[in-house]
């Protein structure tokens, strides 16, 4: 089992910037996928950004050149910076571990791109 918590969501102006941490309960070396997902009110989630276990990088073209995933195996840790943030970047963002067959989920941490 994978607990992940999330933090560093908030309100930013058009343009500025935010880091996301998740940190989990447990190794992220031989967690096959770390993800970040978005869900914006009245829309489908969508999948942001995704790092494997040998570190390769996926993106949605919606934020490619504007935002990065990265790791801290040591400190158990994946984050999501994120630049250039448009006000369509609003949305609760959730980390998630794909782990043993299971996909754990975070609660959930809110970024707020005001015009």
């Amino acid at each position: 089992q994978v607990q992940l918590v999330e933090s560093g969501g908030g309100l930013v102006q058009t343009g500025g910037s935010l880091r996301l941490s998740c940190a989990a309960s447990r190794s992220i070396a031989n967690i096959n996928f770390m993800n970040w997902y978005r869900q914006a009110p009245g829309k489908q989630r969508e999948l942001v950004a995704r790092i494997t276990k040998g570190g390769n990088t996926n993106y949605a073209d919606s934020v490619k050149g504007r935002f990065t995933i990265s790791r801290d195996i040591a400190k158990n840790t994946v984050y999501l910076q994120m630049n250039t943030l448009e006000p369509e970047d609003t949305a609760v963002y959730y980390c998630t571990a794909a782990y043993v067959l299971v996909n754990y989920w975070g609660q959930g941490t809110q970024v707020t791109v005001s015009s």
